[in-house]
């Protein structure tokens, strides 16, 4: 019996998104769509874990080594296919060429110096977050954790709404350009507003405002990507997830 879509969706948004080895034997327009709706809630999936690893190290580690641990767990959870995505777009961004060229250096395997001090700054700021994050009631933990991921997937989806065209004609960007409404995108973003309620003791506005934030910054550079290099490719949204990652978990810890 052919895979429904639900369920094509739901396989290929955890083998895009983790190291899981999930195969979707279906992988079309209408499941793609599905995987990208889907993508927050793998996000908060990966939070939850992620919980486990920086709040079990740090009942027998200093905060920061906790921190960078985990900030390497999450890189191996998620093949760190999202960080690569990260360099490479910086790296087509900052050459300054003609969107042909800028696409082309995406391809390059190497990582130019632009897109080495973006890795550094982003890796830098989670570890900071994380060691920020560690010493936080449990209740607290869990919801930080749990929407940061779940924030940077959520750009994933809106990257990828009604509109927003592809880069190339092939690729992953291809797959999933345009594939997702406009009413599903306001039912995540409430939803990840609401799990980051609890994120901040004693500040229940901080966590949704710290997600608003995140996706309006992202959002604003994924209009300058799209305007650079004409439409979204699988490297930009690998770029979208950490981006918005990092600036919601830090605007979970900025005067937390």
């Amino acid at each position: 019996m052919p895979e429904g879509r639900f369920a094509a969706g739901g396989r290929l948004a955890v083998t895009i998104f983790t190291v899981a080895p999930l195969r979707a034997d279906r992988v079309d327009r209408a499941s793609a769509g599905t995987a990208m709706a889907l993508a927050p809630l793998v996000g908060a999936l990966l939070g939850v874990l992620l919980t486990a690893v920086l709040g079990g190290l740090g009942t027998i580690a200093p905060p920061l080594v906790a921190a960078v641990l985990t900030v390497a767990a999450a890189a191996l959870l998620t093949r760190g296919l999202h960080l690569d995505g990260l360099a490479d777009t910086v790296d087509a961004l900052g050459s300054y060429r003609s969107p042909e060229a800028a696409l082309r250096i995406m391809r390059q395997p190497d990582v130019g110096p632009f897109g080495v001090v973006a890795l550094l700054l982003v890796l830098l700021l989670q570890a900071a977050s994380f060691a920020a994050l560690a010493g936080r009631p449990w209740s607290a933990l869990v919801a930080a954790m749990v929407s940061g991921t779940a924030a940077g997937r959520l750009a994933v989806s809106w990257a990828c709404r009604r509109g927003v065209p592809a880069a190339r004609p092939d690729g992953l960007g291809a797959l999933v350009a345009g594939t997702v409404g406009p009413a599903t995108l306001v039912g995540l973003s409430a939803a990840v507003a609401l799990l980051a309620v609890p994120a901040v003791p004693g500040r229940p506005w901080q966590g949704p405002l710290a997600v608003t934030a995140a996706l309006a910054g992202t959002l604003l550079l994924l209009r300058h990507v799209v305007r650079r290099l004409g439409g979204i490719t699988g490297d930009v949204l690998g770029a979208a997830v950490e981006v918005a990652s990092t600036l919601c978990f830090l605007g979970l810890v900025l005067a937390g």
